[in-house]
């Protein structure tokens, strides 16, 4: 931001669908951060048990509280090699992504209040707007609610 202040994101992915099912937003990078992240993708899944949590090597997620908040939510852990960013390539093109659309060729933000609306704004829109071509060109709401509808023929339904 203006000044040379910091927020940070924690986001947790769905792999499968691409969805952002959680998120958080905080002034510095401590494990607070990124468990609560977790946290809130529990929230919006309900349950993580048998789910996967790729990461890298920071401190944040080598931390006992991370470690203690996947435990209690199932979560098995993976880490990258350290120093690969290929190992962790949705997160590191997801980053990018976030950074150019919502910066739009600004360096930064004017403030924090700016930067937490900005990235709710598209947060929102990643999940139930923004098409992904893995995900035939649907957004990861659209794709995940056709996974779970309904059978539509007697045939399909048997």
């Amino acid at each position: 931001m203006d000044g040379g202040k910091f927020c940070y994101l924690a986001t947790v992915i769905d792999l499968a669908s691409r969805r952002l099912a959680g998120w958080a937003i905080a002034d510095h990078m401590r494990a607070d951060l990124v468990t609560d992240a977790l946290a809130a993708a529990v929230r919006t899944r309900g349950s993580l048990a048998g789910s996967i949590m790729h990461t890298d090597h920071g401190a944040q997620y080598t931390s006992r509280a991370f470690s203690e908040a996947c435990r209690s939510a199932g979560v098995r852990r993976s880490m990258s090699a350290v120093g690969s960013s290929a190992d962790n390539a949705l997160a590191e093109s997801f980053n990018a992504t976030f950074k150019r659309e919502t910066l739009q060729g600004r360096k930064s933000w004017p403030n924090e209040r700016q930067a937490r609306l900005d990235a709710f704004r598209w947060l929102n829109r990643y999940n139930t707007r923004r098409r992904h071509s893995r995900l035939g060109h649907r957004s990861p709401i659209t794709y995940e609610a056709a996974l779970e509808a309904p059978p539509t023929t007697l045939a399909s339904a048997a």
